[in-house]
């Protein structure tokens, strides 16, 4: 019997994880202390009224993602990760991104390496359209340790964002019959990083070494694995300004699963996804976690991976080629890739199978 790598097995568990997110219920204690008005809850987050607007806060994190800036002796991009991560989130409620910050940790103060990581800070905050007027980093040697003796790093970057109550996207209204746009990867992204390092890098137990170049790839591995997360702010924003998008998901954590968030405000609707073109890097997984004598089923590539498509948006029918036209008019690879349905859950249509994401 073959091992089964999993997610889990890498010490992400889902479950554990979305038992412990419970005690986040506990945060709405604090919406009293709004002053402009109650505080909005919608499929992935909340937005908070400021005067005559909504703004969008959040933040987030790279990951185990440093450890491959790490591996390759990179660190010019992992920032792009980062404020990718938060920004996409962001734009989910249709509001638009205008500042970032980022607070680093890093194992002792290097000159160089902090010069590199603006690099990518600057590259994503052009990307995105947002200024960063602020920051931190602090030297904790004792709370942070890396793969390289004294260049150990974390980073986190916070962004706001401004919606007109006229422009929220909230998640209602989805119908059977409605389309699902997907905007193209560039890869891995910032998610499922721990079970990718374990399968291929012979530094977690894997099978390569960074600077080999496997068949069906054209660089080194860490340098695919490396690839930055993309930043979806000017496809998306500039077709929610023509289309009705009903709602918005940012393919990251739980990949698929994700879709099953929007039933709390769409009721009796299903998801069904039928176009995937997966890069090589997730083949490459795939296959290398047989030949280390296990395997990694396709229901958890798909509640693990992005497998293709980074971002999501729901449109109705009638809409969908007006929708793809303009997001790659404005720099994004779009396809239909699914459609709402009338049976509950998510379905994945791939390989000439059905697979069902519980």
């Amino acid at each position: 019997m073959p091992r089964r790598f999993t997610y889990a097995a890498t010490g992400v568990d889902r479950n554990v994880r979305a038992e412990s997110k419970k005690a986040l219920n506990s945060l709405a204690k604090t919406y009293t202390f709004s002053r402009y008005g109650k505080i909005v809850e919608l499929p992935f987050g909340n937005i908070f009224p400021f005067h005559d607007l909504y703004l969008d806060f959040v933040i987030e994190g790279v990951g185990t993602k440093v450890f491959l800036a790490q591996l390759a002796d990179k660190h010019d991009t992992i920032a792009i990760d980062g404020i990718a991560m938060a920004v996409n989130d962001v734009i989910r409620s249709g509001a638009k991104p205008f500042a970032v910050s980022d607070n680093i940790h890093e194992q002792i103060s290097d000159p160089t390496l902090m010069r590199e990581w603006m690099k990518g800070i600057i590259k994503g905050a052009e990307e995105a359209d947002c200024i960063v007027p602020s920051g931190e980093t602090g030297d904790v040697a004792e709370l942070i340790k890396g793969i390289v003796d004294g260049k150990g790093f974390d980073m986190v970057f916070a962004s706001v964002g401004e919606v007109a109550k006229e422009n929220v996207i909230y998640g209602r209204n989805i119908k059977p019959g409605d389309v699902i746009i997907g905007l193209r990867s560039s890869g891995l992204h910032s998610n499922g990083i721990s079970l990718a390092r374990r399968i291929l890098f012979k530094q977690w137990g894997g099978k390569y070494g960074p600077d080999d170049v496997p068949a069906g790839l054209d660089r080194k591995v860490v340098l695919e694995a490396l690839e930055p997360t993309m930043i979806y702010v000017k496809p998306f924003l500039r077709a929610t300004r023509e289309i009705n998008v009903k709602a918005a998901v940012h393919i990251t954590g739980d990949a698929y699963l994700k879709f099953n968030k929007l039933t709390r405000f769409s009721k009796g609707i299903g998801f069904e996804f039928n176009n995937f073109k997966p890069q090589a890097i997730f083949t490459l997984i795939q296959e290398t976690a047989k030949q280390l004598k296990g395997t990694i089923t396709d229901e958890e590539m798909f509640k693990t991976f992005n497998m293709g498509w980074g971002f999501a948006l729901v449109v109705e029918k009638a809409a969908a080629e007006r929708t793809i036209e303009l997001l790659n008019k404005s720099g994004g690879q779009a396809e239909q890739i699914g459609q709402i349905k009338k049976a509950e859950g998510v379905r994945i249509l791939h390989k000439n199978r059905k697979i069902l994401l519980k």
